[in-house]
């Protein structure tokens, strides 16, 4: 049974990246594989035991000052030798230069890390890529526009490069009518009009922009937040300058967001830069027509006026102006919308197919190592023949 072991800096708190490596990992182990999550830090929480109650296997390295904690890298160099994982298989920068770096001092013979961004960071991170360049097998990005972005800034090698985007369970994310009239109640709404935004509360996602653009439309359209961080107070204070204290409810972090899509009307995300966000497959597996700003990665899900609207990053009223665009078209028209969202979702996005790809990938890497190790005794008895013969 081969051995993969999925590396990220931590599931304690999850996003877009820590869905989909769990997703990966309990897929991986449903298909036979025996796999293990090593976290940089956190305990993993409730992940944890969702791992472990799959059969997956979960540690934490406990590294407590980021990848300058001495004590994690032996935590892991020993993990290596002990347990001689096939695949290590790294998410996010920090987990990817721990997985780089610790092969020059344990056996891991693929190593492999995905890209989830297509913001390729500030010139510590760029420089931290480009010196490591050379240590993967190979190099995956979740969307084309993220492999462009790392290709353009020198961070990654062409040849060693494949775009696999993310996957999810698709029959688990569907619109539901009876979730949606519950949890309508309690939010207490009838007719109004529920948009619905997920993620960090952080510069990238440009909250102000969807606020001003929630500002200009109609009394009845209402907007659900459901995601924590720094910007919160700020936030808070902008939707109340705006008057739209009433409209705008900011949930916090859920780490259950299915229900809550199924009862929005409508997805908005309005970030500067996306790789390809998870949580807007899953709306559109939930049948949700989207507005979003078209900045690459959301142009790979979002095809223009078929399953949603895209507007210019940056600009609210653009934005404001493709949301009242969604909510004065017909109600047969955004269904409409929302089934082709989800076909789509189901075509490019299932999960099943991205394991295909996965478990291909692994194979042909083991495969290809595994001939490279019979090849090097055969190319040296040769070399000695030849040496005999001369003399």
């Amino acid at each position: 049974m081969s051995h993969a072991a999925i590396a990220i800096p931590g599931i304690d708190r999850i996003g877009g990246a820590e869905r989909q490596a769990l997703l990966l990992a309990k897929g991986l182990r449903r298909r036979g594989w025996r796999v293990s999550m090593v976290a940089l830090s956190g305990t993993g929480g409730d992940a944890a035991a969702e791992l472990r109650n799959a059969g997956v296997g979960f540690i934490s390295l406990e590294m407590r000052k980021g990848l300058a904690d001495p004590r994690g890298w032996l935590r892991f160099h020993r993990w290596l030798w002990r347990e001689r994982p096939d695949v290590v298989h790294a998410h996010l920068p920090h987990a990817a230069w721990l997985a780089r770096w610790s092969r020059l001092a344990a056996p891991v013979p693929v190593v492999i890390d995905t890209l989830h961004s297509s913001c390729t960071g500030r010139m510590g991170r760029q420089h931290g890529y480009r010196c490591s360049r050379w240590l993967p097998d190979h190099v995956t990005a979740v969307s084309h526009a993220t492999a462009e972005a790392h290709l353009v800034a020198g961070m990654v090698e062409a040849d060693h490069l494949s775009v696999l985007g993310n996957g999810i369970e698709v029959d688990a994310w569907r619109p539901d009518a009876q979730v949606r009239a519950i949890m309508r109640r309690e939010l207490g709404l009838a007719g109004e009009f529920l948009w619905i935004a997920v993620g960090r509360l952080e510069p990238v996602k440009d909250y102000p922009a969807m606020l001003q653009a929630l500002a200009g439309q109609p009394e009845t359209a209402r907007l659900l937040v459901l995601g924590a961080g720094p910007l919160k107070t700020d936030l808070v204070q902008l939707a109340a300058r705006l008057g739209l204290e009433r409209r705008v409810r900011f949930q916090g972090f859920e780490p259950n967001v299915k229900r809550w899509i199924q009862a929005a009307d409508g997805f908005v995300l309005s970030s500067r830069y996306e790789g390809l966000p998870m949580v807007m497959l899953e709306a559109g597996a939930c049948g949700l027509p989207a507005v979003a700003t078209d900045v690459p990665g959301t142009r790979e899900v979002i095809a223009d006026g078929k399953n949603g609207w895209l507007a210019p990053a940056g600009d609210p009223q653009a934005l404001a102006a493709a949301m009242a665009r969604l909510m004065r078209a017909p109600i047969e028209e955004r269904r409409a919308m929302g089934e082709r969202a989800r076909q789509r979702v189901a075509v490019r996005f299932s999960l099943d197919n991205v394991l295909d790809r996965w478990e291909r990938l692994y194979e042909e890497l083991l495969l290809g190592k595994r001939a490279a190790r019979r090849t090097r005794p055969a190319v040296r008895e040769s070399l000695s023949r030849q040496s005999a013969a001369s003399a």
